[in-house]
């Protein structure tokens, strides 16, 4: 009740402002004011009009805490049937458990020592399918990894156990893999050329070990599946795989990789002649320029020495007529001091050989020092190589060794191609000096032999 006197009051100053305010309009709008009573009978009818509709309210909200209490009694009941089947719930969950433990331990007993037939079969599945992923038999079979990968999932969750026809079909698959070890097979696959280009061929399969197609080996990507060419070939095996591709039956010549790839691909990575060569870079085609020099000054004198010691001994064979050559030129010092003494003939046919011996030993100076000077080009090589390997070690550490491959190489091929020049350039040395000295010995011999004769001569006198 209080409450309602605080809002008649708070209504009947309310529209006593409103009347004073619209009063004061009218009255400077020139109206007549209103009637007092008439203003007092609306304030009293809204009074009334105001009672009724708290009451009104009043009534409301005394109705609706009664739905309140019920539904909150309602919820209380609801939960404490709830709380009764959570623990319901819960003792069951407890008895559960205890009877899966029970249950678990029987069948444990069971089992016995079928839990190791379980590891070992999920061992030989897991086995095979790792071997089987990476055969290339896998192109003509590829449903059977996920085959294995089942069987061994359920064998290693030991909760059935494996039917027959599973373990047959195990037994199976690992015959199988044997028994494709020793066909040839010729299938069709998409396979990547060296180019990059994917084109349908006839994949030559050899057992488990090697795939051919087109003259070419091929390899097997695992983590995708694919052929691809080798990009390099190793060149000298490539007749057998060519003559294995044209033959229909009979006994052929082929070279099978025990190691499913990985040997063709190291024999194909290895550097041929020329790509060592290159490997030597500037002072490796110098060492072989020089070399090459060698050779061609070489096989010139050996010529030049051969005729010389030909018309040498023609000379001596007819020496009554003298020639242009070396002994030719001896005699015409003989037959221009004939009537000398001996001392001065002496004298004189030393000159002569001396004069003759340069022409005879040319080039032999320059073979000796290249065979000197091919080992030291070599050394610069290696020393140049390790400034480049010790740079890439200095830049990027010593964890890749690919880094420093190019220097070590560098550094190895000049030296050997160094020793390849040295030693032959010391043999060609060699055999020009012993042919030019065998020809310097003949005049020498010839020489003396015409002084003997010419002394003969005077002592007959």
């Amino acid at each position: 009740m209080n409450m309602n006197k605080k809002i008649s009051m708070r209504l009947i100053t309310l529209v006593l402002c409103l009347f004073m305010s619209w009063s004061g309009i009218a009255q400077s709008a020139g109206q007549p004011n209103l009637d007092m009573d008439a203003l007092l009978k609306e304030i009293t009818a809204g009074r009334l009009k105001d009672r009724k509709v708290n009451e009104q309210r009043i009534r409301e909200f005394t109705r609706n805490k009664a739905d309140q209490k019920q539904k909150l009694a309602e919820a209380k009941a609801l939960q404490a049937k709830l709380e009764a089947i959570s623990e319901q719930r819960e003792l069951q969950f407890e008895n559960n458990e205890k009877e899966i433990g029970d249950l678990q331990e029987r069948l444990n007993e069971r089992l016995g020592s079928l839990k190791e037939l379980f590891g070992v079969l999920q061992q030989v599945a897991l086995d095979a399918q790792g071997q089987f992923a990476n055969s290339i038999t896998h192109l003509e079979y590829p449903k059977r990894i996920e085959e294995l990968n089942n069987f061994a999932v359920k064998m290693g969750q030991a909760t059935e156990l494996p039917s027959i026809r599973e373990i047959e079909q195990l037994w199976f698959e690992l015959q199988r893999e044997m028994t494709e070890t020793s066909k040839i097979v010729v299938i069709k696959h998409p396979v990547v050329t060296v180019n990059g280009d994917q084109v349908e061929k006839n994949v030559t399969r050899v057992g488990a070990f090697n795939l051919i197609a087109d003259g070419k080996y091929l390899e097997l990507v695992t983590e995708t599946g694919r052929l691809v060419e080798y990009s390099k070939q190793p060149e000298r095996y490539l007749n057998g795989v060519n003559d294995l591709e044209s033959s229909d039956s009979g006994m052929v010549s082929f070279t099978i990789d025990p190691t499913r790839g990985q040997l063709i691909s190291l024999l194909g990575n290895v550097p041929d002649l020329r790509e060592r060569v290159e490997q030597g870079g500037i002072i490796g085609y110098l060492i072989l320029s020089l070399g090459f020099v060698v050779v061609l000054i070489a096989i010139y004198r050996y010529i030049m020495l051969t005729i010389i010691a030909g018309r040498i001994k023609k000379q001596i064979e007819n020496p009554s007529k003298a020639t242009d050559n070396p002994m030719g030129r001896l005699l015409k010092i003989y037959k221009t001091y004939e009537n000398a003494d001996l001392d001065s003939l002496q004298l004189k046919l030393a000159e002569g050989v001396l004069r003759e011996t340069p022409a005879i030993t040319r080039g032999l100076s320059f073979i000796k020092i290249t065979a000197a000077l091919a080992p030291l080009m070599g050394l610069l090589g290696t020393v140049t190589g390790m400034i480049i390997t010790f740079q890439a070690i200095t830049l990027f550490g010593a964890g890749d060794p690919k880094l420093m491959a190019g220097g070590i190489s560098q550094a190895l091929v000049t030296t050997v191609l160094g020793l390849t020049v040295a030693i032959p350039t010391l043999m060609l040395h060699n055999i020009l000096y012993t042919r030019s000295k065998r020809i310097t010995d003949v005049l020498e011999q010839e020489a003396v032999a015409i002084i003997a004769n010419q002394a003969e001569q005077l002592q007959k006198r």
